[in-house]
């Protein structure tokens, strides 16, 4: 006869199904969210024409029925500076770490302006074109990064100027001026996160346009702009450095005058708090997409 008898799982070993199946969950979240965020690189790039689209539509929207046109990516970061230069230069007398004043705001203003519209425009993205949200399916982060993309252009036409006129001040080029464009990039992935997060919190609370302006607003002052980072106290520098964009406005003006001062601990640290920015901003965006077709 065949022993029908059912085997009795030692407590030893129940105890170890118990350990493992435990440890599973663990392990299985870790890989699963790393996955997402590879898929989700994939997936972008396979869609990278559609991306080069939005972002020329967007250039293209903006400046269609605008008296100046492209002007205007002239005429905002040369008349802000030459607000700035007034009344922190001349009038607060500011210094500019040796840098003639106008140089010294310009290079600042060109990144600022590209990181506070990309902002302001990504957060807006979604809700803007929520009639492609519902009819056709597409990586939702592609509006935002059009947004990113076509702001590019502004960024190029405003590099120019900074160098044009930082000759015109005496500054001669140097190999460092090749850091700038470098610069760019980790200045776009801060820019494309941070607009990611509150485009996809817009979706579902349409207040955060509100908070956008808000938040920009002292952005600016708590970002070395219109004062050099050495003028901020020791005991408020670690403060300082919780800003990311403090180690990239003082590396921009590092390129254009190696003279200028450069801390490299700040700049790492703006480096790290992007890096760790972005991954958290993929893994939100991911996760929140889902129900963005339900909100708009």
């Amino acid at each position: 006869m065949r022993d029908l008898s059912v085997p009795v799982p030692s407590p030893l070993s129940a105890s170890s199904d118990r350990d493992r199946q435990a440890a599973a969950p663990v392990r299985l979240l870790r890989s699963t969210d790393t996955n997402k965020i590879v898929q989700a690189l994939q997936e972008l790039y396979s869609y990278r024409e559609l991306a080069f689209f939005l972002a020329w539509r967007d250039v293209k929207v903006r400046y269609k029925q605008a008296v100046l046109g492209i002007l205007w990516a002239v005429i905002q970061p040369v008349f802000t500076m030459v607000v700035f230069t007034v009344l922190f230069g001349k009038w607060a007398s500011l210094p500019s770490d040796g840098l003639p004043p106008a140089i010294f705001y310009l290079s600042g203003l060109v990144p600022w302006l590209y990181f506070s519209s990309t902002m302001a425009n990504a957060s807006m993205s979604l809700v803007g074109n929520a009639d492609m949200l519902t009819k056709i399916y597409f990586p939702r982060m592609l509006l935002p990064i059009a947004v990113a993309g076509g702001n590019l252009v502004d960024f190029f036409i405003g590099s120019v100027i900074v160098m044009v006129m930082a000759v015109g001040f005496g500054v001669m080029p140097a190999f460092s001026w090749l850091l700038w464009p470098l610069l760019l990039v980790p200045l776009l992935v801060l820019s494309l996160s941070i607009g990611m997060v509150f485009g996809a919190l817009n979706v579902k609370y349409r207040d955060i346009r509100y908070v956008v302006p808000f938040i920009t607003q002292l952005w600016l002052f708590a970002t070395p702009i219109v004062y050099p980072v050495g003028l901020v106290p020791e005991r408020y520098q670690t403060l300082l450095g919780l800003n990311p964009l403090s180690g990239f406005i003082e590396a921009f003006r590092h390129s254009i005058d190696p003279a200028t001062p450069l801390h490299g601990d700040l700049l790492l640290a703006s480096l790290t708090t992007t890096t760790v920015l972005f991954v958290g901003a993929v893994m939100f965006f991911t996760r929140s997409e889902r129900a963005f077709a339900d909100y708009v």
